[in-house]
């Protein structure tokens, strides 16, 4: 099988590591990534002028990506155009591909229906979904969509992690911090959330973007962004790792869900119906329904002895290797359902 991935080449893309994974599966002959999202960017923050013509409707840099594509179709031969989210691809440009005989599959980290930001969606997005053969998504909810609105096959693909051992055992040395962490950029909901938090006395470490002028309670510590090797190390040393749902996913997980669990953090999330059936309560993971339920764990959390705590870490560790939640696993279940689709009708 010949896979071409479309989709983003930067260095945190979750694309990246279902190439890496997906180039060892044997039953992958080959397969490139077309980095749309990249050819994109790199021309859009070129100039002030190509964002005004682009804003405008002016610019024909989407038209020369699809061209582009095209031509990689014609020399590469794939046997599926694999899709990750899809914003730079014209749905004219896919029925092209399909009528070659190439099938067609979509992942989208995003909701296609809900646009929580300017990257997170567009029209493209939405006018492809009847061309594609296969969907995939992190969401239950949105593959019965798919299925009953599309009638589109669709398939599960939760979120995972993709953690070096030797950051791991790297990252098991950081001296623990009692205290509640939250890691993530602001939103009006976030901002509301931390703020009522600090407001009932917890004080809060916080990391990310764009919080710095959000007005923040005096509680809360704005620390800044981190990334890479210090992003895994904050998220494993603190006591209480708080996760906060988005307006696209507020019943099912996100990417920070599995990343927590995967270093051996000790998660705070909500309710939902993913993080009960992926983690059990009071066990590898501590979830919340309210703002009183939320305050209730982390008092709880705070005062655990550090050898309960300890065996939390172990458990939500070895859950997370046991049951298949790295992104080594998610690859091989790709192949699985890829495979699926060149075998049927």
């Amino acid at each position: 099988m010949r896979i071409l991935i479309v989709g983003a080449d930067s260095k945190y893309a979750i694309e990246r590591p279902y190439l890496k994974y997906l180039s060892k599966h044997p039953s992958v002959a080959a397969i490139e990534l077309f980095a749309a999202q990249q050819f994109f960017l790199a021309w859009y923050q070129k100039s002030v002028f190509n964002k005004i013509i682009y804003r405008a409707g002016l610019s024909r840099i989407l038209h020369s990506i699809n061209e582009d594509l095209l031509q990689k179709v014609e020399s590469f031969k794939p046997d599926v155009l694999f899709v990750f989210k899809g914003m730079e691809i014209f749905p004219a440009t896919l029925k092209k591909i399909k009528d070659k005989g190439i099938r067609l599959a979509n992942y989208n980290p995003d909701n296609p229906f809900i646009f929580s930001g300017r990257g997170s969606g567009n029209e493209n997005v939405t006018r492809s979904i009847p061309l594609f053969d296969l969907f995939l998504s992190y969401d239950r909810g949105i593959c019965k969509e798919m299925e009953s609105r599309f009638r589109i096959t669709s398939k599960l693909l939760p979120f995972g992690f993709d953690i070096p051992d030797a950051l791991y055992e790297t990252c098991k040395k950081e001296p623990e911090i009692i205290k509640l962490c939250f890691i993530g950029n602001t939103d009006t909901f976030r901002l509301e959330f931390l703020n009522n938090l600090a407001a009932a006395g917890i004080e809060i470490d916080l990391y990310g973007m764009n919080w710095k002028e959000s007005g923040l309670h005096q509680n809360i510590q704005f620390k800044g962004p981190v990334f890479e090797d210090e992003l895994w190390k904050k998220l494993r040393a603190y006591r209480v790792q708080l996760n906060l749902m988005r307006i696209h996913n507020p019943d099912s997980h996100n990417m920070r869900s599995f990343e927590i669990a995967g270093i051996g953090g000790i998660q705070l999330a909500p309710s939902t119906e993913d993080h009960r059936i992926y983690f059990t309560d009071g066990k590898d993971i501590f979830l919340y329904t309210d703002h009183a339920s939320c305050i209730h764990q982390i008092e709880k959390l705070l005062s655990m002895p550090v050898e309960a705590a300890n065996q939390v870490r172990e458990t939500v560790r070895a859950r997370s290797i046991g049951d298949g939640y790295t992104y080594k696993d998610r690859a091989n279940t790709v192949a699985q359902y890829l495979n699926e689709l060149m075998m049927s009708n």
